[in-house]
Protein backbone atom coordinates (compact mmCIF):
# COMPACT_ATOMS: atom_id res chain seq x y z
CA UNK A 1 0.00 0.00 0.00
CA UNK A 2 1.41 3.85 -1.38
CA UNK A 3 1.87 5.90 2.07
CA UNK A 4 1.08 9.49 2.34
CA UNK A 5 3.59 11.92 2.51
CA UNK A 6 2.80 14.56 5.04
CA UNK A 7 4.71 17.92 5.08
CA UNK A 8 5.22 21.32 6.29
CA UNK A 9 6.75 24.62 6.79
CA UNK A 10 9.32 23.04 9.31
CA UNK A 11 10.72 20.57 7.23
CA UNK A 12 12.13 22.68 4.41
CA UNK A 13 15.08 20.31 3.06
CA UNK A 14 12.26 17.69 2.63
CA UNK A 15 10.14 20.67 1.26
CA UNK A 16 12.82 22.13 -0.88
CA UNK A 17 13.63 18.40 -2.38
CA UNK A 18 9.94 17.86 -3.34
CA UNK A 19 9.16 21.47 -4.95
CA UNK A 20 12.05 20.82 -6.53
CA UNK A 21 11.22 17.13 -7.69
CA UNK A 22 7.48 18.57 -8.94
CA UNK A 23 9.04 21.68 -10.92
CA UNK A 24 9.25 19.68 -13.98
CA UNK A 25 6.46 18.64 -16.28
CA UNK A 26 9.16 15.84 -17.45
CA UNK A 27 9.20 14.86 -14.15
CA UNK A 28 5.46 14.58 -13.39
CA UNK A 29 4.81 12.87 -16.99
CA UNK A 30 7.28 9.99 -15.15
CA UNK A 31 5.70 9.39 -11.96
CA UNK A 32 2.48 9.69 -13.82
CA UNK A 33 4.14 6.80 -16.46
CA UNK A 34 5.17 5.23 -12.82
CA UNK A 35 2.17 5.36 -10.87
CA UNK A 36 0.97 2.78 -13.79
CA UNK A 37 3.70 -0.20 -13.11
CA UNK A 38 7.34 0.22 -12.34
CA UNK A 39 9.37 0.26 -15.03
CA UNK A 40 13.28 0.48 -15.14
CA UNK A 41 15.41 3.64 -15.80
CA UNK A 42 16.27 2.51 -19.61
CA UNK A 43 12.45 2.10 -20.26
CA UNK A 44 11.67 5.42 -18.88
CA UNK A 45 14.09 7.03 -21.16
CA UNK A 46 12.87 5.01 -24.02
CA UNK A 47 9.21 5.98 -24.03
CA UNK A 48 10.09 9.59 -22.90
CA UNK A 49 12.57 9.49 -26.00
CA UNK A 50 15.59 11.02 -23.44
CA UNK A 51 18.89 10.23 -22.80
CA UNK A 52 19.45 7.63 -20.35
CA UNK A 53 21.36 9.71 -18.41
CA UNK A 54 18.77 12.50 -18.35
CA UNK A 55 16.51 9.63 -17.34
CA UNK A 56 18.89 8.54 -14.65
CA UNK A 57 18.78 12.33 -12.96
CA UNK A 58 15.28 12.47 -13.24
CA UNK A 59 14.86 9.37 -11.37
CA UNK A 60 17.00 10.52 -8.38
CA UNK A 61 15.39 13.65 -8.29
CA UNK A 62 11.85 11.82 -7.34
CA UNK A 63 13.75 9.44 -5.10
CA UNK A 64 15.49 12.08 -3.33
CA UNK A 65 12.44 13.84 -2.90
CA UNK A 66 11.00 10.30 -1.48
CA UNK A 67 8.18 10.01 -4.27
CA UNK A 68 9.53 7.14 -5.81
CA UNK A 69 11.43 4.10 -5.03
CA UNK A 70 14.50 2.79 -6.85
CA UNK A 71 15.50 -1.16 -6.08
CA UNK A 72 18.19 -2.84 -8.18
CA UNK A 73 17.15 -6.40 -10.22
CA UNK A 74 19.23 -8.56 -11.64
CA UNK A 75 19.02 -8.27 -15.71
CA UNK A 76 20.47 -9.54 -18.79
CA UNK A 77 23.26 -7.41 -19.11
CA UNK A 78 23.87 -7.24 -15.71
CA UNK A 79 21.94 -5.01 -13.04
CA UNK A 80 19.38 -2.80 -13.40
CA UNK A 81 17.32 -0.09 -11.56
CA UNK A 82 13.73 -1.40 -10.58
CA UNK A 83 11.65 2.97 -10.06
CA UNK A 84 8.09 2.50 -8.80
CA UNK A 85 5.38 5.48 -6.95
CA UNK A 86 6.00 5.27 -2.99
CA UNK A 87 3.36 7.82 -1.85
CA UNK A 88 -0.33 8.12 -3.00
CA UNK A 89 0.02 11.66 -1.63
CA UNK A 90 1.42 14.43 -1.14
CA UNK A 91 -0.06 16.51 1.92
CA UNK A 92 1.90 20.17 2.06
CA UNK A 93 0.25 21.71 5.48
CA UNK A 94 2.10 24.96 5.37
CA UNK A 95 0.93 27.00 7.91
CA UNK A 96 -1.88 25.02 10.00
CA UNK A 97 0.41 25.17 13.41
CA UNK A 98 1.06 28.40 13.21
CA UNK A 99 -2.58 29.70 12.12
CA UNK A 100 -5.08 27.39 14.45
CA UNK A 101 -3.01 27.79 17.24
CA UNK A 102 -3.25 23.87 17.88
CA UNK A 103 0.39 23.04 19.03
CA UNK A 104 2.46 25.29 20.60
CA UNK A 105 6.10 23.44 20.68
CA UNK A 106 7.93 24.64 23.45
CA UNK A 107 11.15 22.90 22.62
CA UNK A 108 13.07 20.25 20.79
CA UNK A 109 16.35 18.36 21.29
CA UNK A 110 17.85 16.44 18.73
CA UNK A 111 20.64 13.77 19.90
CA UNK A 112 22.69 11.54 17.71
CA UNK A 113 21.82 7.67 18.01
CA UNK A 114 25.80 7.36 19.26
CA UNK A 115 25.12 9.94 22.02
CA UNK A 116 23.68 7.14 24.67
CA UNK A 117 24.17 7.34 28.04
CA UNK A 118 24.25 3.17 28.93
CA UNK A 119 24.06 0.50 26.91
CA UNK A 120 23.55 -3.19 27.04
CA UNK A 121 24.14 -5.46 23.78
CA UNK A 122 24.84 -8.91 22.63
CA UNK A 123 25.78 -9.81 19.39
CA UNK A 124 25.17 -9.99 16.54
CA UNK A 125 25.66 -6.32 16.81
CA UNK A 126 27.58 -3.92 15.10
CA UNK A 127 27.59 -0.12 14.62
CA UNK A 128 29.06 2.71 11.61
CA UNK A 129 28.94 5.62 10.86
CA UNK A 130 28.43 7.58 7.63
CA UNK A 131 31.76 6.35 6.20
CA UNK A 132 33.08 3.16 8.07
CA UNK A 133 32.41 0.22 10.50
CA UNK A 134 33.02 1.71 13.78
CA UNK A 135 34.64 -1.86 15.30
CA UNK A 136 34.38 -5.00 14.61
CA UNK A 137 31.25 -6.05 13.31
CA UNK A 138 29.15 -8.40 16.07
CA UNK A 139 32.25 -6.91 18.72
CA UNK A 140 30.76 -4.63 21.36
CA UNK A 141 34.41 -2.66 20.79
CA UNK A 142 32.81 0.20 18.47
CA UNK A 143 30.02 0.44 21.15
CA UNK A 144 32.69 2.12 23.41
CA UNK A 145 35.21 3.55 21.24
CA UNK A 146 35.59 7.38 21.30
CA UNK A 147 33.86 7.78 17.50
CA UNK A 148 30.72 6.14 18.72
CA UNK A 149 28.97 9.53 18.46
CA UNK A 150 29.71 9.45 15.03
CA UNK A 151 27.14 6.26 14.70
CA UNK A 152 24.59 6.51 11.76
CA UNK A 153 23.05 2.85 12.10
CA UNK A 154 23.21 0.73 15.05
CA UNK A 155 22.10 -2.75 15.11
CA UNK A 156 21.85 -5.61 18.27
CA UNK A 157 19.78 -8.76 18.60
CA UNK A 158 18.67 -8.16 22.06
CA UNK A 159 19.22 -5.34 24.65
CA UNK A 160 18.79 -1.55 25.15
CA UNK A 161 20.42 1.86 24.40
CA UNK A 162 19.32 4.57 27.23
CA UNK A 163 19.45 8.04 26.38
CA UNK A 164 19.28 11.13 28.43
CA UNK A 165 17.44 14.21 27.28
CA UNK A 166 17.12 17.52 29.27
CA UNK A 167 14.19 18.40 31.31
CA UNK A 168 14.40 22.11 32.02
CA UNK A 169 11.64 23.54 30.09
CA UNK A 170 9.04 21.02 31.63
CA UNK A 171 10.10 22.50 35.13
CA UNK A 172 9.85 26.26 34.10
CA UNK A 173 6.70 26.05 31.43
CA UNK A 174 2.81 24.54 31.01
CA UNK A 175 3.79 21.38 29.51
CA UNK A 176 0.95 18.25 28.47
CA UNK A 177 2.83 16.67 25.85
CA UNK A 178 6.38 15.45 25.59
CA UNK A 179 6.62 13.01 21.89
CA UNK A 180 9.76 11.23 20.59
CA UNK A 181 10.38 10.15 16.87
CA UNK A 182 12.93 7.74 15.26
CA UNK A 183 13.82 5.59 12.44
CA UNK A 184 13.52 2.04 13.17
CA UNK A 185 13.23 -1.65 12.40
CA UNK A 186 13.99 -5.30 13.48
CA UNK A 187 17.14 -7.05 12.85
CA UNK A 188 17.73 -9.84 11.03
CA UNK A 189 20.81 -12.02 9.19
CA UNK A 190 21.35 -9.53 6.17
CA UNK A 191 17.38 -7.99 5.92
CA UNK A 192 14.35 -10.35 6.08
CA UNK A 193 11.12 -7.86 5.31
CA UNK A 194 9.05 -10.45 7.42
CA UNK A 195 11.34 -10.59 10.77
CA UNK A 196 8.89 -9.23 13.81
CA UNK A 197 10.04 -7.89 16.93
CA UNK A 198 8.69 -6.02 19.83
CA UNK A 199 11.34 -3.78 21.17
CA UNK A 200 10.18 -2.27 24.65
CA UNK A 201 10.05 1.50 25.67
CA UNK A 202 11.30 2.87 28.91
CA UNK A 203 11.02 6.30 30.27
CA UNK A 204 12.15 7.62 33.42
CA UNK A 205 12.79 3.50 34.03
CA UNK A 206 9.52 2.71 33.79
CA UNK A 207 8.16 0.43 30.38
CA UNK A 208 5.18 2.20 29.17
CA UNK A 209 4.69 0.03 25.61
CA UNK A 210 6.07 -2.04 23.21
CA UNK A 211 6.61 -1.34 19.77
CA UNK A 212 5.91 -4.33 16.98
CA UNK A 213 8.42 -4.00 14.32
CA UNK A 214 7.11 -6.25 11.19
CA UNK A 215 10.44 -6.35 9.74
CA UNK A 216 14.41 -6.05 9.01
CA UNK A 217 13.73 -3.68 6.00
CA UNK A 218 15.33 -4.48 2.35
CA UNK A 219 15.38 -4.90 -1.31
CA UNK A 220 15.93 -0.93 -2.24
CA UNK A 221 18.10 1.32 -0.62
CA UNK A 222 17.43 3.68 1.94
CA UNK A 223 16.91 6.95 0.40
CA UNK A 224 20.25 8.21 2.73
CA UNK A 225 22.33 5.41 2.31
CA UNK A 226 26.11 6.29 1.68
CA UNK A 227 27.18 4.35 -1.46
CA UNK A 228 29.65 2.00 0.27
CA UNK A 229 26.56 0.48 2.66
CA UNK A 230 25.83 -3.22 1.04
CA UNK A 231 22.48 -3.23 -1.03
CA UNK A 232 21.96 -7.03 0.54
CA UNK A 233 22.63 -5.67 4.47
CA UNK A 234 19.28 -3.74 6.44
CA UNK A 235 18.58 -0.55 4.17
CA UNK A 236 15.33 1.58 5.74
CA UNK A 237 12.96 1.30 8.98
CA UNK A 238 9.59 2.95 9.52
CA UNK A 239 9.25 6.21 11.83
CA UNK A 240 8.00 5.39 14.92
CA UNK A 241 6.34 8.10 17.44
CA UNK A 242 5.57 7.77 21.45
CA UNK A 243 3.93 10.82 23.55
CA UNK A 244 3.23 10.97 26.81
CA UNK A 245 0.08 13.52 27.96
CA UNK A 246 -1.88 13.75 30.94
CA UNK A 247 -3.85 11.50 29.63
CA UNK A 248 -1.66 8.55 29.00
CA UNK A 249 1.24 7.23 26.79
CA UNK A 250 0.36 6.74 23.14
CA UNK A 251 2.68 4.75 20.51
CA UNK A 252 1.77 5.87 16.70
CA UNK A 253 -2.04 6.80 18.53
CA UNK A 254 -2.55 3.90 20.09
CA UNK A 255 -2.94 4.16 23.92
CA UNK A 256 -0.31 2.10 25.88
CA UNK A 257 -0.26 2.91 28.96
CA UNK A 258 -1.99 5.08 31.80
CA UNK A 259 1.09 6.63 32.93
CA UNK A 260 0.79 10.32 32.28
CA UNK A 261 4.03 13.25 32.33
CA UNK A 262 3.53 13.31 36.32
CA UNK A 263 3.54 9.55 37.46
CA UNK A 264 7.02 9.40 34.82
CA UNK A 265 8.27 11.89 36.98
CA UNK A 266 9.06 14.25 33.92
CA UNK A 267 9.03 17.22 35.79
CA UNK A 268 10.95 16.12 38.97
CA UNK A 269 13.75 14.41 37.84
CA UNK A 270 17.30 16.11 36.33
CA UNK A 271 16.97 14.42 33.34
CA UNK A 272 14.52 12.53 30.84
CA UNK A 273 15.67 8.94 30.90
CA UNK A 274 14.66 7.39 27.52
CA UNK A 275 15.15 3.65 26.65
CA UNK A 276 15.00 1.21 23.58
CA UNK A 277 14.83 -2.66 23.67
CA UNK A 278 14.81 -5.43 23.50
CA UNK A 279 13.58 -8.47 26.42
CA UNK A 280 15.10 -11.74 26.42
CA UNK A 281 11.69 -12.50 26.95
CA UNK A 282 9.91 -10.83 24.58
CA UNK A 283 7.64 -12.58 22.43
CA UNK A 284 9.22 -12.02 19.35
CA UNK A 285 13.21 -11.47 20.03
CA UNK A 286 13.63 -9.91 16.51
CA UNK A 287 16.03 -7.11 17.77
CA UNK A 288 16.53 -3.57 16.21
CA UNK A 289 17.64 -1.50 14.01
CA UNK A 290 18.60 2.06 14.88
CA UNK A 291 18.75 5.14 12.40
CA UNK A 292 20.46 8.43 12.24
CA UNK A 293 20.41 10.90 10.03
CA UNK A 294 22.58 9.98 7.40
CA UNK A 295 20.96 6.43 7.12
CA UNK A 296 17.58 5.33 6.10
CA UNK A 297 15.08 6.84 4.86
CA UNK A 298 14.30 9.81 7.09
CA UNK A 299 16.93 12.68 8.21
CA UNK A 300 16.66 12.63 11.28
CA UNK A 301 17.98 11.51 14.72
CA UNK A 302 16.14 10.70 17.80
CA UNK A 303 14.55 13.58 18.21
CA UNK A 304 12.24 15.26 21.64
CA UNK A 305 9.82 17.44 21.67
CA UNK A 306 7.70 19.39 24.28
CA UNK A 307 4.56 20.79 23.24
CA UNK A 308 2.05 23.17 25.73
CA UNK A 309 -1.33 22.19 23.43
CA UNK A 310 -4.78 24.10 23.38
CA UNK A 311 -7.08 21.68 26.00
CA UNK A 312 -9.36 21.40 23.12
CA UNK A 313 -6.69 19.55 21.02
CA UNK A 314 -4.29 17.21 23.09
CA UNK A 315 -4.08 14.07 21.36
CA UNK A 316 -5.69 11.12 21.46
CA UNK A 317 -5.92 7.83 19.92
CA UNK A 318 -6.63 8.78 16.16
CA UNK A 319 -6.35 12.55 16.01
CA UNK A 320 -3.59 13.95 13.55
CA UNK A 321 -0.26 14.32 15.56
CA UNK A 322 2.24 17.01 14.87
CA UNK A 323 4.55 16.94 12.54
CA UNK A 324 8.37 16.06 13.20
CA UNK A 325 11.29 18.21 12.07
CA UNK A 326 13.80 16.87 9.87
Amino acid sequence: MKSVLEINLMEKEKLADIGKALSSPIRLDILYYLAEKPAIISDVAKYFNIPASSAALHIKTLENAGLIFVQPIPGSKGSQKLCGVLVSRVDIDLFHTIISGKNQMLYQENIPIGSYFNYDVYPPCGIVSETSYLGAEDSLSGFFCPDRFKAQLIWLSKGFLEYRFSNNVIKTHTVNKVQFTFEICSEALGYNNNWRSDVSLWINGIEVGIIECPGDYGGRRGRLNPEWWSESSTQYGDLRKIWITDNGCYIDEIKVSDHTIKSLQLDTLNYISFKIGVKPDARYVGGFNLFGEKFGDYSQNIIMEIYNERADHCSEPGEETPPVSN
